[in-house]
């Protein structure tokens, strides 16, 4: 599936894919990761290098209305002292295990690019 959108992309004159990484997704129970099948992180990253081009990694945790409970884990609900998107130490702990998680699989991987990179209209 992803090796044929990534062409798609490419064809279509973009240079960057961007992705939301599903914190549900990835952590179904708490300190319990899933890498495998449609998210298999790294793959996806590495085929959209393979094929030339960006990658803008929206780590999140939030991923907004496109995704129910806005990607937070169900699990998050049950911790107790949580809340939600605030100064809140139970939700920052767990909001950073995760996002040091995919950081780490990321710099594992060398999949960050020292490029900087500067964004133009399509008028520039």
């Amino acid at each position: 599936m992803w090796p044929g959108l990534i062409q798609k992309a490419k064809e279509g004159g973009l240079d960057v894919i961007e992705t939301y990484v599903f914190w549900n997704g990835h952590e179904p129970s708490p300190g319990q990761y899933y890498f495998g099948d449609r998210y298999d992180l790294v793959k996806f990253i590495k085929l959209v290098h393979q094929a030339g081009l960006y990658v803008n990694l929206r780590i999140g945790p939030y991923v907004c209305a496109e995704w129910n409970f806005g990607g937070f884990p169900v699990w998050l609900k049950f911790v107790p002292g949580m809340a939600f998107r605030t100064d809140n130490e139970p939700f920052k702990a767990a909001m950073k295990k995760f996002t040091e998680k995919i950081v780490w699989m990321m710099k594992a991987e060398k999949l960050f690019s020292n490029a900087r990179r500067t964004h133009h209209s399509c008028t520039d």
